[in-house]
């Protein structure tokens, strides 16, 4: 995968030598077409001048006015009717010249060899050193004929090009400018769709889609915002799904308190009657008493995982005493109960614990069958210990054991007998046992029981 980084280095070289590039391929058109003939005829002026002084000055010495001339900055070369040649100035790089050039000026004609120069790169055609590179003109100088050649020296050209270069920069700055603007569009593009998203989201719209096909930081976080636009949308309808049940279960024990409560307040009700209303009364009160009490481990778990009061115990003395607690419970409903637990040693909290076996234990014998059974077992595995519960109850179905943790969901309430719970307790005991850094695994099948194994570090 390309990195943002690597892609932003790579542009940003990009576009410096395509401006460069582009910049120059402006610059070279703009010389072939316009600057090269403007060139070519200010030199043959300046040619012909030169030649018209000499002719009409016949007494100065003209080797004198030449060398005068290459000091401003002019390479020369004078050559007469015998093709016998004198140079002025810095010296040509390459002095070939055709004899039928030489020919040419002599028969007054003038070369343009600044314009007819090979059609290359500017710099090439331009300051190519050559005597073919000059402007040729014919001069008469007491009577004698010679052909005059001339070109610019480097310093001179050099002089004359500072616009061609001035506009050369400044098309290279103007190109770069230009293609930071559009490849900034290219990199801001998926930053503008995400800030939209999540203004979408701040609104409590959580359908987003973004449309960013990236292998770089950018798709990789769009990918992450779609997913935690769906976590969050999951979450929302959860909330939406906790108010509402919530709100059932107080309203529901509420509604039965105040009617018992109205019909206590009837004259001449029956002791009998009366007993009965107020033991109804006091159930509803303890039910939403453990309701409060769950709801606030639940938001301490949430919120704080100080609450824990870690320290060395014995897993298996707490679970004995927990079978203890509950035996009146199991020979109610006539189930065997069965258990191995060697005795181990662990570390964490042993009320929050307490709180997860007596949530399991509950279960495997609110859920169970009439003279069903329930195996209790502790296994030591590597550094962790595993405190398993398996009933022979009713069992799950798949799509309950995929929500099972989930708060206030309850089972399918057809196949419980009407047996009724807040839904928060396995909620409760998922959350102690993440806060312990231990896991929990369901495995369980439609009306032939459930597993539950929680596997937890004994340090």
């Amino acid at each position: 995968m390309k990195t943002l980084y690597f892609k932003f280095i790579m542009l940003t070289i990009g576009i410096m030598l395509l401006s460069g590039m582009l910049s120059f391929l402006i610059s070279n058109t703009y010389y072939q077409q316009k600057l090269k003939p403007f060139n070519d005829a200010k030199n043959t002026q300046i040619a012909l001048d030169i030649a018209e002084f000499a002719e009409k000055h016949p007494t100065t010495d003209l080797k004198d006015y030449l060398e005068n001339l290459s000091f401003i900055g002019y390479q020369l070369y004078l050559v007469d009717t015998s093709r016998k040649g004198t140079y002025f100035g810095a010296d040509f790089r390459v002095k070939e010249l055709p004899n039928s050039t030489i020919d040419q000026v002599l028969n007054n004609e003038i070369y343009h060899g600044l314009l007819h120069f090979p059609q290359e790169t500017f710099v090439t055609g331009f300051f190519a050193n050559e005597l073919r590179n000059t402007i040729g003109v014919p001069l008469t100088h007491d009577n004698k004929q010679y052909a005059l050649f001339l070109r610019p020296d480097i310093k001179l050209l050099f002089n004359e090009m500072h616009i061609l270069f001035g506009w050369l920069f400044a098309l290279t700055i103007i190109l770069s400018i230009l293609m930071v603007l559009i490849s900034t569009k290219y990199l801001v593009q998926p930053i503008t769709k995400l800030t939209k998203a999540t203004n979408s989201l701040a609104e409590g719209k959580f359908n987003v889609e973004l449309d960013i096909n990236r292998n770089d930081e950018l798709g990789k976080l769009a990918k992450s915002f779609s997913h935690m636009a769906s976590q969050l949308e999951q979450f929302d309808d959860i909330r939406k799904e906790f108010i509402s049940n919530i709100s059932h279960d107080i309203q529901s024990p509420l509604s039965n308190i105040k009617g018992y409560t109205n019909l206590l307040g009837k004259d001449e009700l029956p002791s009998e009657d009366k007993e009965k209303y107020i033991a109804v009364i006091n159930g509803e009160i303890e039910r939403l008493s453990t309701l409060t009490k769950q709801l606030l481990l639940l938001s301490s778990l949430d919120q704080n995982e100080d609450i824990m009061k870690k320290k060395s115990f014995n897993v298996a003395e707490q679970l004995k005493e927990l079978v203890r607690q509950y035996q009146w419970a199991i020979g109610e409903k006539g189930i065997m109960l069965s258990y191995s637990l060697p005795d181990f040693e662990i570390v964490g909290d042993p009320l929050l614990l307490n709180t997860v076996w007596d949530n399991l234990l509950t279960n495997a014998i609110k859920y169970n069958k009439e003279n069903g059974s329930i195996d209790l077992a502790i296994a030591k595995k590597d550094s962790s210990v595993i405190v398993t519960f398996q009933d022979k109850g009713i069992g799950l179905s798949e799509n309950e054991i995929d929500r099972i943790f989930d708060r206030f969901y309850r089972v399918d309430t057809s196949r419980t007998h009407s047996v009724e719970g807040s839904g928060l307790g396995l909620s409760i005991v998922s959350s102690i046992i993440k806060l312990h850094n231990g896991k929990i695994d369901v495995i369980s099948e439609e009306n032939k029981g459930t597993i539950f194994s929680v596997t937890l570090p004994i340090q």
